[in-house]
C-alpha cells in the first residue's frame, strides 16, 4: 500500500507488477524483432539504432514509416482488447464473457461490410466499424436493461444479437462485388498489413482517455463488482451508475480496434485469463491483462510473418488458432477441476 501526503492510496502486488513488466518487456523484444524482418533485412541492433536516430535515410524511412506503425498498432489493439475483455468479463461475471461473444466485434464488421457493399474508401470503412460497434453497444443494452443491465442478461442478449449479425454479415458478403468480398473476408479475419500511423493515431487517442478511467476510477469497483450486484452495492459501490460507462468504454475500444486492424479474434477472451494465472491474484488485472494482450498480438503478427516464407498470415488467423487452442485446453481443464 503506497500512501501520499494528500491521503491518495494506491494498492499493489509485486507478483502483479512483475507480470505485466515482464509481459511489456517480452512485447517490447517482440516488436523489435519483427521490424527488423522483412525483404530488406535488418539486425535488432539496427532498429534499435534507427530508433535512436542514427540510421540512414532509407532505414529511417522503413523503419518509421513503413514496419513500426503496423508494430504499434499490433501492441495498441492488443491492449484495447484485453482492457475490454477483462472489463466485460467482470462486468458479467463470466469467464467466457468477451466482445467476440457478446456481439460487438460483429457489430463493427457489419457497420465495416455495409461500407464495402456500397464502395466506401478505407477511412470510411474505419468510420463505419466504430459506429457499428457503438450502435451494437446501445442496441444490447437497451433490449438487455430492465432495472439495471445485469449480467446473464447482457451474456443472453449479446449472444443473440452476435447470431443475428453473423448472418447479416454472410448476406452483404454475398451482395459486395467479388474484389470487394475478398477484401472484406481478409479484414474480417483480422489484419495489419499496409497499417499507417492513422490507422495507429485513433486508436491510441482513445487508449489514452479510457485507460486512466478504467484503472483509476473503476479499477477497485469492478473488483468488488465481481462479487455480484448485491454484495458490490452492500460494499457501496453504486453499481448501476457504474455499469453503463464501463460498458461504454468497453464498446469504445473493441470498436476502434477493430477499425485500427479487424476483429482480431480471442485476445479479449484469452488475455485476462492469462494475467489472473501469471499475476496468481483475484480480480480484473486490468493493467496486466492489457500488457498479456499486446504481447499477444505482436507475438501472432510475428508469427504471421515469419511462419511461411513468402506468404503473411492474416494476424486473426493466428489468435484464432490459438486461442482456440486455448479454449479447449482451458475447458478440458475446468472439466477436471469439477467446474464443469
Amino acid at each position: 500500500m503506497l500512501r501520499t501526503p494528500g491521503g491518495f492510496s494506491l494498492r499493489f502486488r509485486p507478483r502483479a507488477l512483475a507480470a505485466g513488466a515482464g509481459c511489456g518487456l517480452l512485447a517490447a523484444g517482440l516488436g523489435v524483432l519483427a521490424v527488423a524482418g522483412g525483404d530488406y533485412p535488418m539486425t535488432p541492433a539496427d532498429v534499435l539504432r534507427v530508433l535512436a536516430g542514427a540510421g540512414n535515410p532509407a532505414e529511417d524511412f522503413i523503419v518509421h514509416q513503413l514496419r513500426l506503425p503496423r508494430m504499434v498498432t499490433a501492441v495498441l489493439v492488443g491492449a484495447a482488447l484485453a482492457l475490454a475483455g477483462a472489463v466485460f468479463q467482470s462486468l458479467v461475471r463470466n469467464p467466457l464473457g468477451s466482445p467476440d461473444v457478446l456481439g460487438f466485434t460483429q457489430g463493427a464488421a457489419t457497420g465495416a461490410l455495409v461500407v464495402v457493399v456500397l464502395g466506401g474508401d478505407s477511412l470510411a470503412l474505419s468510420g463505419a466499424a466504430v459506429a457499428g460497434g457503438l450502435l451494437t453497444g446501445l442496441l444490447i443494452h437497451a433490449v438487455a436493461w430492465r432495472n439495471g443491465a445485469h449480467g446473464h442478461r447482457l451474456v443472453l442478449v449479446g449472444i443473440g444479437f452476435s447470431a443475428i449479425l453473423t448472418g447479416v454479415n454472410g448476406y452483404l458478403l454475398t451482395r459486395a462485388p467479388l474484389m470487394d468480398a475478398a477484401r472484406a473476408m481478409r479484414w474480417l479475419t483480422g489484419s495489419l498489413d499496409g497499417r499507417g500511423w492513422s490507422d495507429a493515431l485513433p486508436l491510441l487517442t482513445v487508449l489514452a482517455v479510457v485507460t486512466p478511467a478504467v484503472l483509476l476510477g473503476c479499477g477497485p469497483a469492478l473488483r468488488m463488482m465481481e462479487l455480484g450486484d448485491d454484495a458490490a452495492s452492500g460494499l457501496g459501490v453504486p453499481v448501476r451508475r457504474l455499469r453503463p460507462p464501463l460498458l461504454a468504454a468497453a464498446v469504445l475500444l473493441v470498436s476502434f480496434a477493430a477499425a485500427a486492424a479487424g476483429p482480431v479474434s480471442f485476445v479479449a477472451l484469452t488475455a485476462p485469463h492469462l494475467a489472473r494465472r501469471l499475476t496468481r491474484s483475484p480480480g480484473p488485472n486490468l493493467l496486466a491483462a492489457m500488457c498479456v494482450g499486446a504481447t499477444l498480438v505482436v507475438g501472432a503478427d510475428l508469427l504471421a510473418q515469419r511462419a511461411f516464407a513468402g506468404h503473411q498470415l492474416p494476424v486473426g488467423a493466428v489468435t484464432g488458432a490459438l486461442g482456440g487452442a486455448y479454449l479447449v485446453w482451458l475447458l478440458a481443464a475446468e472439466r477436471r477441476a469439477g467446474r464443469l
